[in-house]
């Protein structure tokens, strides 16, 4: 069996670069009844799959508008590089700065059976709420696979002011 492979982009924003305030990253609560009403390690990078003949950066820039509902904003793709995932899918990230207005979001959806074995097919939306957030707080949200592209944007950062 192939290696799942998804692509994704992370927004970051630095609200006030005179005062120092810490960098935020815009970050989406995953949708559906498996995470409703779990905070930690219930949040991810607008992110999805792709098969081998789709480009990655593609598959990011299409995730990103069937997630939010809106297209990436133009700006500088910044690659955080892949990561392999506990679930042995292999995630591939972008960091772009930009500042994007979350009343914005437009949640896709997705349909599963639900509940389980019961015939129904029910509408979820794929992500439920976004947030600009810290990074100190994201890290306690994202799932544990993606925490790398934290650290590699924080390097990524560290280098630029250099």
């Amino acid at each position: 069996m192939a290696t799942k492979r998804s692509a994704g982009l992370l927004l970051f924003r630095i609200p006030d670069r005179s005062t120092g305030l810490p960098v935020e990253v815009l970050i989406g609560h995953m949708g559906g009844p498996f995470w409703q009403n779990q905070d930690g390690e219930a949040w991810s990078t607008p992110k999805g799959e792709y098969t081998p003949d789709e480009e990655p950066m593609a598959a990011a820039r299409r995730e990103f508008e069937e997630e939010l509902g809106f297209p990436p904003p133009d700006g500088v793709w910044l690659p955080l590089g892949e990561a392999r995932q506990p679930s042995g899918k292999i995630n591939t990230i972008w960091a772009m700065e930009a500042d994007l207005d979350t009343a914005l979001f437009v949640p896709g959806t997705f349909t599963m059976e639900w509940p389980p074995r019961s015939g129904r097919r029910v509408e979820f939306p794929e992500i439920d709420q976004i947030e600009w957030t810290g990074i100190d707080k994201a890290r306690s949200r994202l799932v544990p696979g993606q925490l790398i592209f934290l650290d590699r944007l924080e390097e990524l950062l560290s280098a630029r002011r250099d």
